[in-house]
């Protein structure tokens, strides 16, 4: 069976006892203190999984494109997006998966301790090198162990090299100047905004440059995708939610944002548990949008 949204702690089990390929990953973080989540992971993790590392290897190694959109570097190297936490290339994406033993033909099964907070974020690029096959852990570790599932200490072994194979994408990716440009045009996209709403407001702003929001946004905290039990919302709820939040604009032209693109991924997949047709992602966000003075900026 192929899982590609959600996967419960009771079929995570079943998956382990099935004999089908399949790998997880531990990729739990804490943006104010980065060795934390390398920590947590060594301290309990599910047996077998690899720890995937917001800031080594799910984000460009060498930063941000500067104004012009330039960074010095080989092009499989260039990253694929701005913003704090730049994407990395495809090629470069890829050669990571290959370097732990993820294979095409293997279920990847993502989670973390912080509310699908940073593994939405490798759920998304996965989809974005091309591989349907990944789910996030429903709940997350907290879940799991409630659930009576085990957990490791330490460190895994080293896994085989593999040959990841990147495949036509399968979600998409918007930039800056693509966002911008759609400024323009009444009714082209609805921006979600899912930071929290006194940095969207911009009456605070403890990360970047330039407090507010790029205008038209809407605003959905991440956190409000969650259920009191860590698990997501039933699909019912966050399709009203979202129906709601839209008042009427067209899902299909939903562009998901946060500050620097992580914390964005819980809202959009909260969409397509609700049954939305996959929106879109400007991985950039807020911290790549203020970093031009030029783009315009909102307060309210």
């Amino acid at each position: 069976m192929t899982y590609t949204t959600l996967i419960t702690s009771t079929q995570l089990q079943a998956l382990q006892a099935s004999g089908q390929p399949f790998m997880v990953f531990d990729c739990s973080f804490d943006l104010g203190a980065p060795a934390a989540g390398r920590q947590q992971y060594e301290q309990a993790h599910i047996p077998g999984a690899v720890y995937a590392d917001l800031e080594q290897h799910l984000s460009a190694r060498h930063g941000a494109p500067d104004a012009h959109g330039q960074v010095q570097t080989a092009q499989s190297d260039q990253p694929a997006s701005g913003g704090r936490h730049p994407l990395p290339s495809r090629e470069r994406f890829a050669q990571w998966l290959s370097s732990v033993g993820f294979r095409n033909d293997m279920q990847a099964v993502v989670y973390d301790r912080q509310g699908c907070n940073f593994c939405g974020r490798l759920w998304w690029m996965l989809k974005w090198a091309g591989h349907d096959a990944v789910a996030v852990l429903d709940g997350g570790l907290q879940h799991w162990v409630a659930h009576g599932g085990a957990t490791v200490q330490g460190e895994e072994a080293a896994h085989f090299q593999s040959n990841f194979e990147l495949k036509p994408s399968l979600r998409q990716l918007v930039t800056a100047d693509e966002v911008l440009a759609q400024l323009q045009q009444a009714d082209a996209q609805t921006i979600v905004d899912a930071r929290a709403p006194a940095r969207y407001r911009g009456e605070v702003e403890p990360l970047d440059p330039v407090a507010g929001h790029i205008p038209g946004a809407l605003n959905r905290p991440f956190t409000e995708n969650i259920a009191l039990d860590g698990r997501f919302k039933p699909k019912e709820l966050l399709r009203a939610e979202f129906d709601a939040l839209l008042q009427g604009r067209d899902p299909a032209t939903v562009v998901h944002q946060c500050g620097s693109g992580v914390s964005a991924l819980p809202n959009l997949i909260a969409m397509e548990i609700a049954g939305f047709a996959p929106p879109k992602l400007f991985a950039g966000s807020w911290s790549e949008w203020c970093s031009d003075p030029t783009r315009p900026v909102a307060k309210s």
